[in-house]
């Protein structure tokens, strides 16, 4: 991983600028300034399509290694899935969005 790159990328990037990296669904994000704290560089996770384009607006934004440990312990808890699937059931279901040109076949 290029430190050069991501110094340059910080520099010349506009505000909440993304940079993909290697690993679809891993982004480099540009993060403003806010009073008193510099603009900074975070990484953002978020799902991509087929294109590699993320799927969301904006994805989980991770600061540091230690918010990164933080996550990973609240991923680890088994009610975790367990609360997911009764909102997966109470909520409607999603409808997805097919694209311009796209061929659907109705059946």
């Amino acid at each position: 991983m290029s430190e050069d790159k991501l110094a340059h990328f910080l520099k010349t990037a506009s505000d909440w600028s993304r940079m993909r990296t290697t690993v679809p669904g891993i982004f480099i994000l540009k993060l403003p300034a806010f009073k008193s704290s510099p603009a900074r560089l975070a990484v953002e996770l978020n799902p991509v399509d087929d294109s590699g384009a993320p799927t969301k607006k904006r994805g989980l934004v991770l600061r540091s290694c230690e918010e990164l440990e933080e996550y990973r312990r609240l991923f680890q808890f088994d009610k975790l899935e367990a609360l997911l699937k009764s909102v997966d059931k109470v909520n409607p279901p999603v409808k997805r969005a097919v694209k311009p040109g796209e061929e659907v076949l109705e059946i």
